[in-house]
């Protein structure tokens, strides 16, 4: 004899707390089936509610899995630019690559991270725009929890800090990087320069105990300085492979200690399977061209010619 049907009801919305996407899903179905199979009355009602809740349940689950914000690795590292609402963020972003955004002077323009690659010293280094961090993102404010999980895949922060207003709101940023377990290479980009004295940039390093670079979308000389401040970020050495045929040699990026078969293997693994040495010039070798071995270990700002 199956219960009264109002308190069949409690109890089937009671199961239901807490549960979302697949295990909602499944605890429908495991109701659907417990409940009697009467086609009209109380009970025949209850089936369609639940029905109704299954259906919406998978198509919520759906749109979830579509809307996902994770950003595919491109290039050799991986830069979240990362800051409060309105800091720049977009502009940056836009003046180091070819990319097009929607820029303004409101809050959350970017609704979604942003990527894109940088060219740097011929090098494509990927940076993503995270868009604007507020006091509880790690309580999923702003979708905060969903940001954090792309910011824990990437390689480094730049901190975006508008020099016209209060380090407060970085503050507020660097907190809840803080709380959700964010600990990664960084540094403060400090944005609209040319609206400031320069001297903010050596406020904001000693305030932070981080290293801080002036960055003005309008000066070309300091989005150098930034690309640059950027590579070094990014902990890779810059070689320059010369092949045969070819005048100008190759920028690559590889870790610090790598060697003779690492640059190889950029090119194809079957050169460094059969490559017995190269010809280096540059900071590791003794003399231009040098001839070393398989396992010689490359330097920042080599040129490699493999043999």
């Amino acid at each position: 004899m199956p219960m009264p049907h109002r308190t069949q009801m409690q109890v089937i919305k009671r199961r239901l707390v807490g549960k979302e996407g697949g295990e909602r899903i499944k605890e429908l179905r495991a109701i659907l089936a417990e409940l009697p199979g009467y086609r009209s009355g109380p009970y025949a009602d209850i089936r369609k509610w639940v029905s109704a809740q299954l259906e919406e349940s998978r198509v919520r689950k759906k749109v979830v899995h579509r809307d996902s914000i994770a950003v595919r690795r491109e290039g050799a590292a991986q830069i979240a630019l990362v800051g409060p609402p309105n800091a720049g963020k977009s502009s940056l972003l836009q003046a180091l690559s070819s990319i097009q955004i929607k820029t303004g002077d409101y809050a959350f323009t970017t609704t979604r991270p942003v990527p894109s690659i940088a060219q740097i010293g011929g090098v494509g280094v990927q940076l993503v725009e995270i868009p604007g961090l507020i006091a509880g993102a790690t309580e999923d404010r702003g979708g905060g929890r969903a940001l954090f999980g792309v910011l824990r895949g990437a390689d480094a922060v730049v901190l975006c800090h508008d020099a016209t207003v209060p380090l407060e709101e970085l503050a507020v940023v660097r907190a809840e990087l803080r709380a959700a377990g964010v600990e990664k290479p960084m540094l403060v980009a400090v944005t609209k320069l040319d609206e400031v004295a320069p001297s903010v940039v050596a406020d904001v390093s000693r305030q932070t105990g981080l290293p801080a670079v002036g960055v003005s979308v309008l000066d070309d000389q300091s989005l150098e300085r930034f690309r640059e401040a950027v590579w070094q970020l990014t902990g890779l050495m810059r070689i320059y492979l010369r092949r045969p045929g070819l005048d100008q040699a190759e920028p690559q990026a590889l870790p610090p200690g790598s060697t003779v078969v690492d640059a190889a293997r950029t090119v194809h693994h079957e050169l460094a399977a059969t490559c017995s040495g190269a010809r280096v010039s540059g900071p590791s070798a003794k003399f231009d061209d040098q001839r070393v071995g398989r396992d010689h270990v490359l330097a920042d700002g080599d040129t490699v010619e493999i043999v």
